[in-house]
């Protein structure tokens, strides 16, 4: 069987409006079109009959299909991209043509595509037509089109089959952004190749992460409290120092600043560091090394104890740590801001006026339970906040993703948003053209068999870091943190991922993808 992809077989199919009057021509024709207009999320069998019936009307079938920033249904819709759905329905032999509407109603391109008719179905008829429909009808009879009404034998809900179990779609939506993008994986393996030699300078808290495991003995009989043996403790170096760990796993030349406190905690980060060939600017405080201490009992994390003081930085420290970060040459800053006293609003003025002029300008904070704002790195070329963090920034709890991050996109005047959604994947924004179809793309989580989601967002931040400096695309970038985040969920604490990691999973999801095409 022919492996040739989805893409290249139908794309031919999938027109603008511009390029669709032009195929139709003026009215009268000769050959009638009609056009069905819906989301399309799931192609159930009421769909199918429905444009089986209108294709018996006219002679050219048109399916439209609303664009992906339209579709307000639940905080992820739509679970299907729109390049993805419309290619679904190019795969139709029914269906001669497909349109996305970038509209958020179709009145606008049924004007300016005039089709003979607008396929509806009975539902929209059954009880009164509702006003929008009855703005469609309008808009066909100002040309002389019409409405048809499908009967109304068989309906279906998209909602109830996508809410029943979502779709697993990572590799369909993986294979079809590389194909618009003209990507292959022997380009992701060259990027790979190519992030040794960088310099990074990773400004940011470090976090001692202790994971205390214990077996559970019992509880008091008088009073609620619960009894467990102490088995062992493993210490993690995390927060920023993990993401400058990262970064020097993936081949970079590291210089990380941090601050840290006179105490046992110290000197294991500083030998830690070294040991990894991380370069460190330490600055001393009266303050404890942020160290947070999880009590593991039977796999389930029962409490966690945190020793920290989230007291700002110094004046004098503050100086010392910007003019390391003014005197280092570097290819690419990142402030990995944990809210633990380095960055706040008056510190940071001064943080991002000491970047030097042509470093890569990188920021993260996750900070959603306590004081801050991603916004605060105004104008930054990449920022990788998750959906709480934006949702606090923005003060705003009820908008969709995408409405969201675009949002987000223009508070913080970025060039790259890569939104974390846990184990729904990413939202990456990259145009403050948010009406464009291409200003978004969404990716589903690599991770497979996760033990512990905690850290992912680090490998993610740095492998995107990363990934920019060795390609300068954002598809790229997106895909290899995606993919790096996914590969830190599979370990129990905070280990470095390396290029031969990324690359092995890369390589598996490739012969997925060739199989999935092949059959």
């Amino acid at each position: 069987m022919s492996t040739e992809s989805l893409h290249a077989r139908y794309a031919h199919k999938i027109k603008t409006p511009a390029e669709l009057r032009e195929i139709l021509g003026p009215l009268p024709r000769k050959r009638r079109a009609i056009m069905c207009h819906g989301v399309f999320d799931v192609v159930h069998p009421g769909h199918v009959r429905h444009m089986i019936y209108a294709k018996g009307k006219a002679e050219i079938l048109i399916a439209s299909i609303t664009a992906d920033r339209h579709i307000s249904k639940g905080h992820y819709r739509p679970h299907v991209p729109q390049n993805l759905r419309a290619l679904n329905l190019a795969a139709f032999e029914m269906i001669d043509y497909v349109v996305i509407d970038a509209n958020e109603t179709p009145i606008e391109n049924i004007g300016f595509i005039q089709p003979d008719y607008l396929a509806k179905g009975y539902e929209y008829n059954a009880s009164g037509m509702p006003p929008r429909t009855a703005e469609e009808a309008a808009a066909l009879q100002a040309y002389g089109g019409e409405i048809v009404f499908t009967p109304g034998d068989i309906v279906y809900s998209s909602s109830t089959i996508i809410n029943a179990k979502p779709p697993d779609l990572k590799l369909d939506k993986l294979q079809v952004l590389m194909e618009q993008r003209g990507l292959s994986f022997d380009d992701l393996f060259r990027t790979l190749d190519n992030l040794a030699g960088h310099r990074v300078h990773v400004v940011g808290d470090t976090i001692v992460d202790s994971y205390t495991q214990c077996a559970m003995i019992g509880g008091q009989t008088k009073t609620p409290t619960m009894s467990v043996l102490f088995e062992r403790r493993t210490d993690f170096v995390g927060g920023a120092a993990i993401v400058a760990k990262h970064c020097r796993a993936a081949g970079a030349e590291v210089t990380f600043s941090t601050v840290l406190g006179e105490d046992e905690h110290k000197r294991f980060v500083l030998d830690d560091l070294a040991t990894a060939g991380v370069q460190v600017n330490s600055f001393f405080a009266n303050r404890p090394t942020v160290n947070k201490n999880a009590v593991v009992v039977g796999g389930y994390r029962l409490l966690k104890i945190d020793t920290l003081d989230n007291s700002s930085i110094s004046d004098t420290i503050l100086r010392q740590m910007t003019g390391r970060i003014r005197d280092t040459a570097t290819d690419a800053v990142i402030f990995a801001d944990f809210r633990h006293g380095i960055f706040n609003r008056r510190t940071i003025p001064a943080f991002v006026e000491a970047i030097p002029d042509a470093a890569y300008k990188v920021a993260d904070s996750q900070v959603a339970s306590r004081w801050g704002n991603i916004t605060e790195f105004a104008g930054f070329d990449l920022i990788t906040p998750n959906e709480r963090e934006a949702r606090f920034a923005l003060g705003d709890q009820d908008s969709g993703i995408r409405p969201l991050a675009s949002a987000l996109y223009d508070a913080a005047k970025c060039k790259l948003l890569i939104l974390k959604l846990g184990e729904r994947g990413v939202l990456a924004c990259i145009d403050a053209d948010h009406e464009s179809l291409d200003s978004f793309f969404v990716m589903d989580s690599f991770a497979e068999g996760i033990v512990d989601p905690v850290g992912a967002g680090d490998a993610l931040l740095a492998y995107a870091t990363m990934a920019m400096l060795a390609s300068r695309d954002d598809l790229q970038a997106t895909i290899i943190g995606t993919v790096a985040a996914g590969l830190e969920c599979e370990f129990d604490g905070n280990h470095p991922i390396t290029p031969d990691h990324v690359r092995t999973r890369l390589t598996k999801v490739q012969e997925q993808m060739n199989y999935a095409q092949a059959s």
